[in-house]
């Protein structure tokens, strides 16, 4: 194992953080390194197809609650400050970081140098600092990986440092409880304390280049994946939260991916941000998501798993330990990407929305100020079973398509979008991954064949010369055919049996429209207001 003493390399960048008094310092340790360590202290087991599979330990998810921004006179009148942007004083991160940088006294710890954006105008340096190898193992997979050229001259811009088995204490440190993920800005430091999810690593960079790329170069970043057609080299980039199809949708044999799941839109490029993925394993199978499957190899990590009675083979259905298993990978551990990970301004763009009440139609052509309206509202619909006290379904609203990791304003990305679209031949659609014939219990889920077919008419410009009709209330311009689907299920309300219930539940489903976009009114100019759906009374 390559061991780099308490004096080895680059200690004094430890020191300007704080940590000088830390044990043996890991520094850049190969994944094969990492897992045997993991493994030897054991923290980890090998799967059938030599996956190393771990347990985060109480925390399987993220925690928003206990997500804080540090305030001070860089982020005051800059960020979005509430729910999802919780204000930390200077002075709180200062005491508690002084606490883990105590904890960290004389333990051993594992230390890795990354970086972030694959578009060398915007690259990232990031030191990430690990309490355990799996931990930082993750960040290996996640990251992009310099050269050893690169990483013999490497400075970081932002440090990362994950503590899992140190805990706050609340009534003193200013917490809500003893796991904590706070942002510095202005340190430029990320600290995260009493929670093993590795998520927390991942989703903190995403939250940070949410705010330096839009605030500081003009950049739209995005949760959403990306890929390139393999002969026009066009991109298309997908939006939408868990459930919707993001990653299933952007895997097509035709098309190049550039990411699944982080990227900025400059000027003339669509660029990931990372250097791996991280992958729902829930009910996983080589039939459903083959590239996902073929990717849980050595290298791999594992997340929370369960497996087979006395077995290292992994169930993706046990979901004893949570439903939110996950994988994570190096990005080429996918055959079919783009090299590096950077593709042409977008040519085509999907919003995609499982609704459940089967009123959004399949595929819907949106007009500007509709893209940025809907882009703001970011609705899907939670069903029955989904979580614990969901009886029916519900309606679920999420900003720019993430709104966890937006420490600016809402209106801020969508007036990038905006202006990113202007005087472009650009296109937007709206896609319904959801159901049709009727609300969930009553009507079907849309066919993955029938919807693979329309972004594949859209992305080919086969629906371009078509006629489109317009849907009552929400106004959305519907093609009348579509080669490879059912004429009969591209106007939504032409699939129900019973058309005044129908007209009722798009009435509800507009109210709630409307009433989540009150809260961006005053920061929305008048053209995006007058995009929303018409409540009839």
């Amino acid at each position: 194992m390559s061991v780099f003493g308490k004096y080895g390399k680059n200690n004094d960048l430890n020191k300007s953080i704080g940590l000088d008094n830390i044990g043996k310092q890991y520094w850049n340790l190969s994944p094969a390194e990492l897992t045997e360590n993991t493994i030897s202290t054991g923290q980890g087991i090998i799967t059938d197809t030599g996956a190393l599979a771990i347990n985060t330990g109480e925390f399987t998810g993220r925690s928003p609650k206990d997500r804080f921004v540090v305030c001070d006179e860089n982020t005051e009148n800059s960020v979005w400050w509430g729910d999802i942007n919780i204000k930390f004083t200077t002075a709180q991160f200062d005491a508690l970081y002084a606490k883990m940088t105590t904890y960290l006294n004389g333990k051993d710890v594992f230390i890795r140098d990354a970086y972030a954006c694959a578009d060398p105008e915007y690259k990232m340096n990031i030191r990430v600092i690990n309490e355990f190898s799996w931990g930082n193992m993750f960040a290996s997979n996640m990251f992009l990986r310099p050269t050893e050229q690169e990483i013999e001259n490497f400075t970081p811009e932002w440090h990362i440092v994950c503590v899992p088995s140190f805990k706050a204490d609340p009534a003193v440190d200013g917490t809500r409880q003893a796991n904590f993920a706070i942002l510095n800005f202005t340190k430029k430091m990320i600290i995260i304390g009493g929670t093993g999810y590795t998520g927390e690593i991942k989703k903190g960079i995403f939250s940070v280049l949410n705010y330096i790329l839009p605030h500081e170069r003009n950049v739209l970043s995005m949760h959403c994946s990306a890929n390139i057609g393999n002969e026009d080299n066009d991109t298309a980039v997908f939006f939408g939260l868990s459930g919707t199809g993001k990653t299933t949708l952007s895997s097509d044999e035709n098309r190049r991916l550039i990411g699944d799941d982080e990227h900025g839109w400059a000027d003339k490029t669509v660029f990931n941000f990372e250097g791996g993925c991280y992958a729902k394993t829930i009910d996983l199978s080589r039939e459903k998501e083959p590239q996902i499957y073929d990717a849980i190899k050595t290298g791999a990590i594992l997340e929370n798993i369960g497996f087979e009675n006395g077995t290292n083979v992994p169930d993706y259905e046990n979901c004893s330990i949570t439903e939110n298993t996950r994988v994570s990978y190096p990005i080429d551990f996918i055959d079919n990407i783009a090299v590096p990970s950077i593709g042409n301004a977008p040519k085509n763009i999907f919003f995609l929305t499982a609704d459940a009440f089967g009123v959004i139609p399949p595929i819907s052509k949106l007009t500007k100020e509709q893209a940025m309206y809907h882009f703001m509202s970011g609705y899907t619909a939670k069903v029955a079973g989904t979580e614990v006290g969901i009886t029916e379904p519900t309606t679920t609203f999420s900003a720019c398509f993430g709104a966890a990791f937006l420490p600016l304003h809402p209106a801020k990305y969508a007036k990038l979008l905006g202006e990113k679209l202007n005087g472009t031949n650009i296109n937007v659609w709206l896609i319904n991954t959801g159901w049709t014939g009727g609300s969930y219990g009553v009507g079907s889920r849309m066919k993955l064949s029938y919807t693979r077919a329309m972004i594949t008419a859209a992305l080919t410009g086969k629906l371009n010369d078509l006629q489109f009709e317009n849907l009552p209330i929400f106004d959305l311009a519907m093609p009348t055919s579509c080669e490879g689907v059912p004429t009969e299920i591209l106007n939504p309300r032409s699939t129900w049996a019973d058309k005044s219930a129908y007209d009722e539940t798009a009435n509800n489903l507009a109210g709630k429209f409307v009433k989540n976009f009150e809260k961006f009114a005053a920061e929305t100019n008048p053209e995006i207001l007058a995009a929303a759906p018409k409540v009839l009374a």
